[in-house]
């Protein structure tokens, strides 16, 4: 590994680890307000990052990509908190609001990063403004980056359910039967580079809302 990413790597590691745990822990929260313990009586409503990394997906991934890209692309997934629809008052209402718990917590930490950003160039300059302006810069990027793709529709990421929720009940089925195939074609979407001129403007736009918001280059 190139030894400069060993800071890049320190700097990040907190933004990450928050952006992935609270995005999972979201979800579990808000399925045992709507009905469903499942996640709590597993112990997955928690900060802590250990209940909810997936060897692969947290791990292999996101590490073979670091150093064969060297950087240049970073994917990677945690373990899902597990959701029994079938146990929500309302189940397919309800799914709405389970699935867009997690993004929801990545747009609030967003916001949290952004308002550091902004007490960090308020602030003197010293030895702690630069690294905490740099892991502001990450946390609102990494934020921003899952919001956005997890929202896209495409079942089983959240903006997948969001979709099944909202569809009448036919269609609803129908376009819930493409969930075992989802992430190979997510895949193939982020290889080919359609994923990214899909997400790209989404994230342009929002990350210029915040930029014009909170007076900070985003």
């Amino acid at each position: 590994m190139d030894a400069s990413l060993i800071p890049t790597i320190a700097i990040a590691a907190l933004p990450v680890v928050l952006a992935i745990t609270l995005h999972e822990a979201a979800h579990g929260y808000a399925a045992r307000h709507f009905g469903d313990p499942t996640a709590w009586q597993e112990g997955r409503i928690t900060a802590n990052p250990l209940k909810h990394i997936d060897p692969i997906g947290t791990i292999l991934v996101p590490v073979l990509l670091l150093l064969l890209t060297t950087g240049g692309i970073l994917f990677g997934w945690a373990k899902p908190v597990p959701v029994n629809f079938g146990r929500l008052r309302h189940p397919k209402a309800d799914m709405l609001w389970v699935a867009a718990a997690g993004p929801g917590a990545n747009f609030a930490m967003l916001l949290g990063w952004a308002l550091l950003a902004k007490l960090a160039w308020l602030l003197p300059m010293n030895f702690f403004t630069l690294p905490m302006t740099r892991m502001a810069e990450f946390g609102m990027s990494i934020n921003l980056a899952l919001m956005v793709l997890n929202l896209f529709p495409l079942p089983p990421l959240d903006g997948g359910r969001i979709a099944v929720s909202l569809l009448p009940s036919r269609l609803a089925w129908q376009f819930a039967r493409i969930e075992p195939f989802g992430f190979p074609i997510l895949l193939v979407l982020l290889y080919t580079g359609v994923l990214n001129w899909l997400l790209s403007p989404v994230i342009h736009l929002i990350g210029g809302l915040v930029e014009f918001f909170f007076q900070i280059p985003f």
